[in-house]
């Protein structure tokens, strides 16, 4: 499984029980999803974040409804109006795709979930207070920082036993 494949469905697992609680009822659940355009670098992040979800039992249409709101690379100014356009919609859930994004989500809302992903360090950001505490509305997982690199190492030892030398370039 590739890097952001596991990420993204890291990503679904992290939704799952948030929604799972009421799936039962049948409630349709809105996602917004804030990041750069899905069409071009970004397609295969949308396409593993689908499938994500798929094996979780969640189908756009059926008991989902995705609200993208894609930018164009470097245009992070709009972010922030998109981020208001979601809230709007009453999404049960943000998932934002990089910081800027994730920054103007946490500025727009203190109340709806913010999964973020392919984020810088949370900390220094300003999006969590900390890694063992995050507090507020904002979870998810970011790109490799020395805090996370212990971490790491044992869920690569768990999930490869056998492992007795490791090289990191």
């Amino acid at each position: 499984m590739d890097r952001r494949r596991f990420l993204l469905t890291s990503l679904a697992g992290a939704l799952a029980p948030p929604l799972g609680a009421e799936a039962q009822q049948g409630k349709n659940w809105r996602i917004g999803f804030l990041g750069p355009s899905p069409s071009g670098t970004g397609a295969h992040l949308v396409q593993a974040f689908r499938q994500g979800l798929g094996e979780l039992g969640y189908m756009e249409g059926r008991n989902i409804a995705i609200e993208f709101r894609p930018t164009e690379p470097g245009d992070y100014e709009r972010f922030r109006l998109l981020a208001d356009e979601l809230i709007r919609l009453r999404v049960d859930v943000l998932v934002t795709s990089i910081t800027q994004a994730t920054l103007a989500a946490k500025k727009a809302t203190t109340t709806i979930p913010i999964v973020m992903m392919n984020v810088d360090d949370p900390v220094e950001s300003g999006l969590v207070a900390s890694l063992s505490r995050p507090g507020g509305n904002v979870t998810g997982l970011c790109r490799m920082s020395p805090e996370l690199v212990g971490k790491s190492l044992a869920t690569l030892k768990e999930a490869v036993p056998a492992v007795s030398r490791i090289a990191v370039l």
